[in-house]
């Protein structure tokens, strides 16, 4: 958990490495008085003054630009003081240190120290402040980190709305109707003799079965940021030489993969993310699945950890080999492989079954009375026929819907949340229509839907939560 928040704080803002320009940024309340001491000169808020960087015997550090920002307004809510340096590590470690080795000095007149406590950032903690000081709420806070993390430009406009506030506002809108009806319920609650004539006049079941509609768009909306910004898990499984290796090619367009006629190439997992339509597709190919004799002890290695990678995807591409769809013990062991993972594999993960090598047998089809389902791809990964449908078959199988035009970012977290408010929706509903009876259950039904909203923007004291998020932001954020 982040704590002291009272205390200034001090962090490289820019990141590791060198770089044309570099950042220390310095946070905190009545930094004015250090700030002016640190620079030599009086400070105009929000404007840039350029001025040398001096140490403790007035020798410069470095030339550079000083801008400070007097709370509130700021990106922290409290004073704000920046230092615009060249990008050097070792130059940034010298104005750090000088930083806080002056804020250790004392001041002439009050003999107090001229900035007590100055001390080192934990990641996130200039976000924290921004949450705690009212800048912005947690759902925004988390599109900070999810915009400086983005994969893909429409992950980055989507954090970009979230950051604006977007998703923040669907859910202060969804509250609102709450808030709302509870209202009703609460002040039926304080006339019993009139509890049911009181909330049909207020149409109370219009209101929730409004609330129910408004959130199920939300929720929709929601899944669907939260997809763009995970991406899914797909695994490309099969027995060696069925061309996984290439599909993990032909999908990344690259080589990435070595690909070779011999049994056992690919001993360890190779990871490559795409994008399909803006949303992050992490392919990962495997070790031929396989058993029996000549299987030395690293290629046993790559295959446990297939099944390793196959245990947590969100889809499986079992790959089957047309050009040996005649023989009899590769069907077998095509046959061993489905029910191994018909019996591992969860029902919500999506089992792909594509047929490769096209090119080589066109005229070939699927086993007679073999057990698979309607997604079927017949494909070649080395002419790139039929990657195209496959492309769309991972888009369709995750959820994903087309022309999400203004779609905000969003997390697992959220989605979590709306579905438990969901779930209390429910529970209210069948309340309500119960009437007198089940008033008391129906009023609290609603506090734990809006307990569940508040979650998401933060307006509740979860420090342990509020710890969890804000400790993977980077340093200086």
């Amino acid at each position: 958990m982040l704590s002291r928040h009272q205390d200034p704080i001090i962090a490289i803002a820019t990141a590791p490495g060198r770089g044309a320009v570099g950042i220390v940024r310095i946070s905190g309340p009545h930094l004015k008085t250090w700030a002016e001491a640190f620079c030599g000169k009086p400070l105009q808020a929000r404007q840039a003054h350029y001025l040398p960087f001096n140490d403790d015997k007035g020798e410069p550090i470095d030339q550079g630009l000083a801008i400070f920002f007097p709370g509130p307004l700021s990106y922290t809510g409290e004073d704000v003081l920046e230092l615009q340096a060249h990008g050097g590590p070792v130059v940034l470690q010298l104005l750090l240190a000088r930083c806080i080795e002056l804020a250790e000095s004392l001041d002439l007149h009050t003999g107090n120290a001229l900035l007590q406590g100055l001390r080192l950032a934990q990641p996130g903690e200039f976000t924290q402040r921004a949450f705690l000081n009212d800048k912005i709420d947690l759902a925004q806070a988390e599109a900070i980190a999810d915009l400086i993390d983005a994969s893909t430009s429409a992950a980055a406009r989507s954090a970009s709305r979230s950051l604006a506030g977007v998703f923040s506002q669907e859910i202060h809108t969804l509250r609102d109707s709450l808030v709302h009806l509870r209202m009703l319920v609460e002040a039926t609650l304080d006339f019993p003799e009139e509890e049911i004539d009181f909330l049909q006049k207020a149409d109370a079941q219009g209101q929730l079965e409004r609330l129910q509609i408004q959130l199920d768009n939300v929720l929709m909306r929601t899944q669907q940021g939260a997809l763009l910004r995970e991406g899914i898990k797909v695994v490309i499984a099969g027995q060696p030489n069925a061309g996984k290796s290439s599909l993990l090619n032909a999908l990344a367009g690259a080589e990435l993969a070595i690909v070779t006629p011999i049994a056992g190439t690919t001993r360890d997992v190779v990871q490559q993310t795409i994008q399909i339509e803006g949303v992050p597709i992490h392919i990962i190919d495997t070790a031929g699945l396989r058993e029996g004799e000549g299987i030395d002890e690293v290629e046993q290695i790559g295959i446990q950890r297939a099944w390793a990678q196959i245990a947590g995807a969100d889809a499986v591409l079992f790959l089957h080999d047309l050009t040996r769809s005649h023989d009899a013990g590769y069907l077998q062991d095509d046959l061993q492989i489905q029910e191994n993972l018909a019996a591992q594999l969860p029902a919500s993960v999506a089992l792909l079954n594509i047929w490769n090598k096209f090119d080589l047998s066109p005229s070939a089809q699927k086993p007679s009375g073999s057990d698979h389902t309607s997604n079927d791809i017949f494909l070649s990964a080395k002419t790139g026929l039929g990657i195209d449908q496959l492309r769309s078959m991972l888009l369709q199988t995750a959820g994903w819907l087309p022309a999400n035009e203004g779609l905000y970012l969003a997390r697992e977290r959220h989605v979590q949340a709306l579905k438990r408010v969901q779930s209390h929706i429910e529970m209210a509903d069948a309340h309500l229509r119960a009437q007198a009876q089940s008033l008391d259950l129906l009023a609290e039904e609603l506090r734990l839907s809006q307990t569940a909203l508040n979650e998401i923007t933060g307006e509740f004291n979860a420090d342990d939560l509020l710890g969890v998020i804000f400790s993977s932001f980077c340093i200086g954020k």
